[in-house]
This record gives structure tokens, sequence and C-alpha cells, in this order.
């Protein structure tokens, strides 16, 4: 059996989240349903993360085992054969020897969008949040320097999560952008919480629409407290953008350049 990695990007609107669940179609159940048909056997796919339901993806990756003799790079063609418009295999090559889509990731980067309009805006509407106030993106961008670095965040953490006391993560880079309507939050990270990025992107706006200030920020920190933060946006804004690995995993590259 051969070790497989690729990059997998969808539109999670329909699904109930990257794992198989008992309550709803996921990700994961049409990539391996797909992957049978080509294989003519079962294929277990692993992501490096399991994504919410709603939550979008342009990089992730999942690694996989199998015999075959379609070429890798040609393992793309046949499965995106078998998968529906929202779901598509962009890349896929042999994973360097211990390869883990899940536990070999060093950094993931996600971005959460938001639109402002007085009225929905449909090409919009599935992949944004939308805000009916416009937003201080200086100000976002001033508290957004806050959460940079090595910190306690559980303040942002949603009730739910199994992670009790280990809630200290680094942040390399947190990124706010105006292009138009469109205000866009990216985060790049060794790791995430439960719900953790939309928490951060809920009070970013909170600054952006002045229900928090930019020191409220640094004061939601210190004290640890979820309830100080801003709300949890909706999962419909979230996409997770690339995920990279260690100099000897990178022969693939999860943002498909």
């Amino acid at each position: 059996m051969r070790r497989y990695k690729a990059i997998i990007s969808y539109d999670g609107t329909k699904y109930v989240g990257w794992q198989r669940q008992k309550n709803g179609l996921s990700i994961q159940e049409v990539l391996e349903t797909a992957m049978q048909k080509v294989f003519g056997c079962e294929v277990e796919c692993t992501a490096s993360g399991r994504t919410d339901a709603g939550v979008h993806a342009e990089g992730q990756v999942i690694h996989f085992e199998v015999e075959t003799a379609i070429p890798a790079d040609k393992i793309p063609f046949s499965v995106n054969n078998y998968l529906p418009d929202d779901i598509s295999m962009l890349a896929c090559d042999f994973a360097p020897k211990g390869f883990n889509a899940r536990f070999s990731a060093k950094k993931k980067t996600y971005r959460y969008s938001i639109y402002y309009s007085r009225f929905p805006l449909p090409m919009l509407e599935h992949t944004h949040y939308r805000s009916t106030v416009p937003m201080d993106v200086d100000a976002m961008k001033e508290a957004a320097k806050k959460l940079v670095g090595t910190h306690n965040f559980k303040c942002f953490m949603a009730a739910g999560s199994n992670i009790k006391d280990k809630t200290t993560r680094t942040m390399y880079s947190v990124d706010v952008e105006r292009n138009g309507n469109v205000v866009t939050i990216t985060v790049c990270g060794n790791g995430f919480l439960y719900n953790m990025v939309r928490i951060m992107a809920g009070t970013l706006y909170y600054v952006g629409i002045g229900k928090l200030t930019v020191q409220d920020v640094g004061r939601i920190l210190a004290n640890k407290d979820r309830t100080m933060a801003g709300k949890t946006l909706p999962a419909k804004g979230l996409c997770l953008v690339s995920v990279e690995y260690g100099d000897e995993d990178n022969s693939l590259s999860s943002n498909n350049e």
C-alpha cells in the first residue's frame, strides 16, 4: 500500500462538516465514496482537521493509502469524475515517509469573510457574513495586532470543547483587509481551539462596529473570559485556506501554487 497526500477544496454549505456523521452527509463520506468507485476498494481519508458544518476549504490536506496503477498526478482527474461540483481534488502526490495529514501539520491558515450591505447579496451570502453597519477596518487592524503571538486563547474557545487546560496557541499573523465592501480576517497559527477563529472574527467585528475597543481585546486575553469576547460568527464565513508542513513534507503545496 502506498500513502498519498492530496489537496481538497470544497464549499461546505450543504454538508455536516468534514467528518462522517450519522445526522447528515459529510465531505469525507462523499470523497471516500468517489474514491471507492475509482480504486475498486474502500479508502479511508484522514484530513488535517475536522472543519465544522457549513465551513469551506480552499486547501484542505488529506492522506490515504491505496494500491493503484493510476499515476499520482492523474488521480485528481479520476476522482473528480465522481465528485459533485462543490467538492474537488486539486492535487495529489506520494506522501513523504511518516507523513500524517493531521499530526504532521505545522501551521494552518483560515480566512473569515464579512461583507457590508443593507440588503443580502446572493453571490456572497453563503460564503460571507453580512454586516448591516459599516466597519472601522483601521480599528480592527489595531485590535488584530494584540492577537499575534503566543497566548492562552481560552477566551476564544466555545463551550463544548474537550480541551480544558491546554489552551495556549501561537498566532503567527492576524491580518484584516478591506476590498470594496468585503472585509477579510486571515489568521495563521500552529493550532486552533473549538470555534476559535469564528470567535476571534466576532471579537474583531465588534471592534469594527464599536461594541468593543482595541484596548478591550487586550483585556479579554488577559482575563481569559469568554463572556467578554465577541459573538461566534456563523460558519458560512469561514474557510480553511492552507496547511503547512515541515520542509520534508512540502513536496505538494496546500495552497495549490
